[in-house]
Formats: C-alpha cells, sequence, structure tokens
C-alpha cells in the first residue's frame, strides 16, 4: 500500500481540542490519595505512548457523527485498560524497558508494578460505571477478558510447540486487535449508536488491529532497541512463534528445521543466534509473507470506511493505517 507516510502529529491534527478533553479524563482517572501511585502516575503520563487507541476512539467518533462526553472518557478507559495490560506484561516477560525507558518493574520492582497495574485497572472499572452505558460497559468487559486469555493462549502455545498460523490469527486477534476494535466501536457507541457504525467501525478496528501486531512481530526479529523501545528478540528468547516463524517452518528442510529447533530451544540467545534465525526466516520468506498479510489486512480497514463521506477524521484513519505500515518502532 502506497501512501506518502505522515507523522502521528499532523494524522491528529484534526482532533487537537479533542485530544485535550481525553487528556483531562485520563489525568483525573489516574489520581490518588496515595503519594506512590500519583509519583508511577506520572512517570507513565511523562513517558506516554502514541495514544493510538483513544485517537481512534476519537476519530471514530468524529467519523460517525459527533463525540459526546463519554466518547471522552471511554477514550481515557481504553488507555487504562492498555497501560494495566502493559504493566502486567512487563512483569510477566522480565522486560526492562518500555518505549526506550525503564518500565515500571524495573524501577520499582515487580510487586508495586503488579499493583499498580491492578490499580489502573479498578480504576477502568470505575469509570466504566461512570459512563452508564449498559453497551460500553459489556464492550469494555468482553475487551478485558480477550485481551487476558489471548495472551495465556500464547503462553500455552509456546509451551506446547503447537502454534499454527490459524491459533495465531485468533491469539493476535483477542490480545492486540479486539482493544483497537474496541477503541473504535466505542466511538461508534458512544456518537450514533447505530449498528451500521459499530459494525464499520469494529471492521476497520479489527483489521488496523491485526496489521499493527503482525508489524509488532515483524520488529522482534527486524527492528532496533533505539527504535522500538523494546528488548529485541524478546519473543523469540522465550520461545513466542509468530507469523513469520510459521511460515518459515512450512519452507524448511529437515535439516534447516532442526537448527531453528535448536536456536529456539536455547535457554540463552545470543545475537549471532538470532542472526541466524534472521537469515533462515528471511531466505524461507518469513518477512515477505508477514508484509503481505499487513498489506491485505490494511485494504480490508480501508474498505470499511471507504462508504463514510471524505472528511480530516476520515483522512487520518486512512493515514494511520499507512503510518501502521511504514513505522519503524
Amino acid at each position: 500500500m502506497k501512501n506518502d507516510l505522515k507523522s502521528l502529529k499532523h494524522i491528529t491534527d484534526p482532533i487537537f481540542e479533542d485530544i485535550k478533553l481525553f487528556e483531562e479524563e485520563f489525568r483525573n482517572a489516574l489520581r490518588s490519595e496515595v503519594r506512590l501511585i500519583n509519583l508511577v502516575g506520572k512517570y507513565i503520563i511523562r513517558h506516554k505512548g502514541k495514544h493510538i487507541r483513544p485517537v481512534l476512539t476519537i476519530l471514530s467518533s468524529r467519523v460517525c457523527g459527533q463525540p459526546t462526553l463519554n466518547s471522552y472518557r471511554a477514550a481515557a478507559m481504553i488507555e487504562l485498560l492498555h497501560i494495566a495490560t502493559l504493566i502486567h506484561d512487563d512483569v510477566v516477560d522480565e522486560a526492562e524497558k518500555r518505549r526506550g525507558f525503564p518500565s515500571i518493574n524495573r524501577v520499582w520492582k515487580n510487586k508495586i508494578a503488579v499493583l499498580m497495574g491492578d490499580f489502573i485497572l479498578s480504576k477502568t472499572l470505575i469509570n466504566m460505571v461512570g459512563l452508564k452505558d449498559f453497551a460500553a460497559l459489556q464492550l469494555i468487559a468482553d475487551t478485558a477478558e480477550k485481551l487476558a486469555a489471548g495472551e495465556i493462549l500464547q503462553i500455552e502455545k509456546s509451551l506446547t510447540r503447537s502454534m499454527n498460523e490459524d491459533v495465531y490469527f485468533d491469539m493476535i486477534y483477542q490480545k492486540t486487535a479486539s482493544l483497537i476494535s474496541t477503541s473504535c466501536e466505542l466511538g461508534a457507541i458512544t456518537s450514533t449508536g447505530k449498528d451500521s457504525d459499530r459494525n464499520a467501525m469494529v471492521t476497520y478496528g479489527t483489521k488496523l488491529g491485526m496489521a499493527f501486531q503482525v508489524k509488532d512481530d515483524l520488529f522482534d526479529l527486524l527492528g532496533s532497541e533505539q527504535q522500538t523501545g523494546k528488548d529485541l528478540g524478546a519473543d523469540v528468547k522465550r520461545n513466542m512463534v509468530t507469523l513469520p516463524l510459521i511460515h518459515t517452518y512450512e519452507n524448511l528442510t529437515r535439516t534447516e528445521t532442526r537448527q531453528v529447533k535448536k536456536i529456539l530451544g536455547l535457554k540463552k540467545k545470543s545475537k549471532s543466534d538470532l542472526n541466524t534465525l534472521k537469515d533462515i526466516v528471511n531466505d524461507a520468506g518469513g518477512f515477505t509473507y508477514a508484509e503481505q498479510k499487513i498489506d491485505e489486512f490494511n485494504h480490508q480497514a480501508l474498505d470499511a470506511i471507504s462508504p463514510y463521506p471524505d472528511s480530516p477524521y476520515k483522512q487520518s484513519m486512512v493515514d494511520l493505517i499507512s503510518f501502521n505500515a511504514q513505522r519503524t518502532g
């Protein structure tokens, strides 16, 4: 998919004022009477991510109709839920970096990190009730379940070494795409509430989310720590089999398969091991196949919003597809 890559700042310009309202809701939701919670909360805000999910909630509400106060509250909840899962994931993965900075578990150790993740999750629940919208409540609750189930499914399949392409796509839908899909659907629910809008936003968000995770899986072998802000080869080091590797297995000789299994079986994988694995995956077309799948998901996402009239908000949703496809971190 060819398109001029626009910066995230340019993409979010049409909703600049909306983002201010979201950020106010987000900061308010993180506040506590406990000083340590506020300290960790400030660290989270200072090292914030791209806010892709709340941006999608706002853009979706604008494409479907007009955002309401619930749109900004829902955007804040989505970001809280996302952060809570990231904090818990970093503890599980023993990650040392997040967005190029020391992870919360590295700075404050696992106990505080887990409790902070629990606190943020509880704030999500409190704010969910404040929406007083049953459809939104049900959707967020279902998504929280999928996020946890997707992570557990990935760990289960890495332990039993039984990952295949169908299971992989189910897993990345649950652990990543479901939250991005929900972000978009909440935009529709809190603006028009129409089924047609909800269905269109679900499809767009799901396909963008699938492309987003496949892109992240490519970074695990092709990226650099400077670009991604994450530990290089983290998934491979934990024997997590992703799409490039799944496709590679289908195109290897017995000797090459044994070599890959030997590398994956190593408790400590060196940079040399990762480079060898990268060469094998590249020669087997694993990276090319993953890129093709990203392109396929991108076109499906574009088709989902094509019926909507042209607007700066729709253009931003189109540009986000290209932004993901061409991002380097």
